[in-house]
């Protein structure tokens, strides 16, 4: 199965290539962000970096974003945030497209199956000078100026579907025109050797002590970390690598709506573990009903080299 399922995909992607022609593209240059692995693989803080990057050149950019695992569908584009304000709450927008359009004021963020349609708006509506395709690699009916992959060290060693966790073969991430990998200067060796004519750059994860919602430090050390990501592990080992004790780790499934019961459940682990406070990822955080009190561990991605990173990046405009 998985090699029929392999096979269909890297079907696909030639048609693709052999066929340019059949992309629709954009007035302005597309810079997609990608993966070959289902779940998280930080493809989102990378967008986000990726925004301020281009806000520093002077650009201005949007992101597309399908809108995954939204509670209520819209027809058309929904526009999360137009730059100047937020203008849809989180059950119409999604988890991470909420996300994004509150960490970056003055960045538009759209969401629509069709991000042809979606860039056409944020061109023509809101004057946008870059495009940033989150989750595209896989979007091959739009043409795109780059092809950003993020390839954790781990994909060398898997499979595709349904036997392991590639959505294409590995040999497809050499369409993309650079790849990111999370992890060690030893994991990025590693891929550098398999890819050996592709830039590679390396991302890691930069946290910032807890706060609340409105920007507060929170008392105390002990905590209750509450994580309904793919891959919850990084998060609860930087609580403790910048001195929190975690009381008590609770995992939820990827793009979680908390319920009541669960609210209930998790204040009453805090009251048992006796912890200071309890702590979410930002975007568990956009999930999470007003007034909850809890406190955020902001994170950003870092891609390094970084001065490299962006001579590439401002080649592609």
């Amino acid at each position: 199965m998985s090699a029929t399922y392999g096979h269909l995909a890297r079907m696909r992607r030639s048609w693709y290539e052999r066929h340019p022609q059949s992309r629709r593209s954009l007035d302005h240059p597309v810079i997609s962000v990608g993966n070959l692995s289902v779940g998280g693989s930080g493809k989102t803080p990378v967008v986000a970096t990726l925004a301020r990057l281009l806000l520093a050149m002077g650009e201005r950019p949007a992101i597309l974003t399908r809108g995954y695992a939204r509670r209520r569908g819209a027809d058309g584009v929904v526009v999360v945030s137009d730059g100047q304000r937020i203008k849809e709450p989180v059950d119409v927008s999604g988890d991470e497209p909420q996300m994004l359009a509150r960490e970056l004021p003055g960045v538009p963020v759209l969401v629509c199956p069709d991000r042809y349609l979606a860039g056409r708006l944020a061109e023509r509506q809101m004057r946008c000078s870059v495009l940033l395709l989150d989750d595209g690699f896989q979007h091959l009916p739009l043409g795109r100026s780059a092809d950003i992959v993020l390839l954790p060290v781990s994909d060398l060693d898997d499979a595709v579907l349904p036997s392991g966790r590639l959505r294409e073969p590995l040999d497809s991430a050499s369409s993309a025109d650079c790849l990111l990998v999370p992890g060690s200067d030893e994991d990025v060796a590693r891929v550098q050797a398999t890819f050996d004519r592709m830039p590679v750059f390396r991302v890691t994860h930069h946290y910032d002590a807890p706060r609340t919602l409105d920007g507060a430090t929170p008392p105390g050390t002990r905590v209750v970390a509450v994580a309904g990501i793919a891959r919850p592990g990084r998060f609860f080992d930087a609580l403790r690598v910048r001195g929190y004790d975690v009381a008590r780790e609770l995992r939820f499934p990827d793009h979680h709506w908390f319920t009541r019961d669960d609210l209930d459940r998790i204040a009453a682990v805090a009251r048992e573990t006796r912890a200071d406070f309890t702590v979410a990822t930002a975007k568990d955080a956009v999930r999470l009903p007003a007034g909850h009190g809890w406190s955020v561990l902001p994170m950003q991605a870092v891609i390094e080299p970084a001065d490299r990173f962006a001579a590439w990046l401002r080649d592609r405009l």
